[in-house]
């Protein structure tokens, strides 16, 4: 048996019917064909699935499609809705902050999620909000780089 669910997904209305035990992360790839957000741990701990519920990081893998009831969800695709692309984007892109990309849409959207809560946080706070994104490649230099250009720090 279905729930019906109605949330704000990258500003637009939806009002669709979800199984009991989806997880967020299910519902975005499979359902809503989303594929920004990946799964790469399945169990929350590598960041790759961050999405921004009410402006929060969350990981989506975490997530029962059922509580985005009334929320508010931001997907990597829903920082670029008419092809501009937000500062964020622009910074990785100009710090080569990411290597083959798998976990890039993850850590933009938990840097979005930082900045959203913390504007102007010192490279100390950036390091432990961001700490639950894990990165194969090694770009932590280049994305704290970036974290520090959108903080005028």
């Amino acid at each position: 048996m279905k729930i019906n669910i109605s949330t704000i997904l990258n500003d637009r209305l939806i009002e669709a019917s979800v199984y009991p035990n989806q997880t967020l992360l299910e519902f975005l790839r499979e359902d809503l064909s989303l594929k920004g957000s990946v799964e790469g741990c399945g169990v929350g701990v590598c960041g790759s699935c961050t999405v921004l519920v009410n402006g929060r990081s969350v990981s989506s893998c975490l997530m029962l499609a059922s509580n985005a009831e009334g929320k508010r969800i931001t997907t990597i695709e829903g920082l670029a809705p008419n092809g501009e692309l937000d500062p964020v984007q622009k910074a990785f892109l100009k710090h080569q902050a990411f290597q083959c990309g798998y976990c890039t849409p993850g850590m933009i959207m938990a840097v979005k999620g930082l900045l959203l809560n913390n504007p102007h946080p010192t490279e100390s706070e950036a390091r432990d909000y961001l700490s639950g994104n894990l990165c194969r490649c090694g770009t932590y230099a280049e994305v704290l780089a970036a974290v520090k250009e959108l903080t005028g720090g």
